[in-house]
């Protein structure tokens, strides 16, 4: 833990990633726990979490971040925890969401509850490693539905994935969120590119 590279955006007033939905969709703080970098001890965790089967990674360091969000004056607010869901068809593929993990792990230490039945995976998208910004918006500008919505009405919404690259994933989920009354979202990652 002494070596994994921090980021701290969550105590920063500006972050960078802050700017990463301006001008796209309304957010209110962006904050990532580690930078990661091709190579990096952040890479090969990731990479157990979500390939190699150690979904308890997602939890542990999850519960890690939500004790430090806690700790930061924009994340007080937030009332609870939505995970970016897979597509079911990989969710079966892969046996477990990496995602919802880290939300287990997050409401845990930030005592807030998660729920994986609000934003639905309706299309099943390929991986988006090798993709351009813009082809990574367009596998993904449809992709997600709400259902029951009106558990979130005027909630502030912590919005939660493993890794935040160009934000379009993120951006999909955000715009279908925005359109219950009154949420509010923010965003948390794991880590964001370097």
């Amino acid at each position: 833990l002494m070596h994994l590279p921090e980021t701290n955006y969550h105590l920063m007033e500006h972050s960078p990633l802050d700017y990463i939905f301006e001008g796209r969709v309304s957010v209110e703080k962006v904050a990532s726990m580690l930078f990661y970098k091709k190579g990096n001890k952040v890479q090969h965790i990731l990479h157990a979490l979500k390939y190699k089967g150690n979904k308890e990674v997602g939890r542990f360091l999850g519960e890690l971040y939500g004790r430090q969000l806690l700790k930061s004056p924009y994340y007080q607010s937030v009332d609870c925890i939505v995970p970016i869901p897979l597509h079911p068809k990989k969710l079966r593929m892969r046996g477990y969401n990496q995602s919802e993990w880290i939300a287990m792990g997050l409401s845990r230490s930030m005592e807030i509850p998660y729920f994986t039945d609000v934003l639905y995976r309706n299309e099943f998208t390929e991986t988006q490693t090798k993709k351009s910004r813009f082809n990574r918006w367009e596998n993904v500008k449809n992709v997600f539905v709400t259902i029951d919505g009106g558990k979130l009405k005027g909630k502030h919404v912590l919005l939660c994935d493993d890794v935040l690259t160009t934000g379009a994933t993120m951006e999909a989920a955000i715009t279908q969120l925005l359109k219950i009354e009154g949420v509010r979202v923010s965003v948390v990652t794991l880590a964001c590119a370097n």
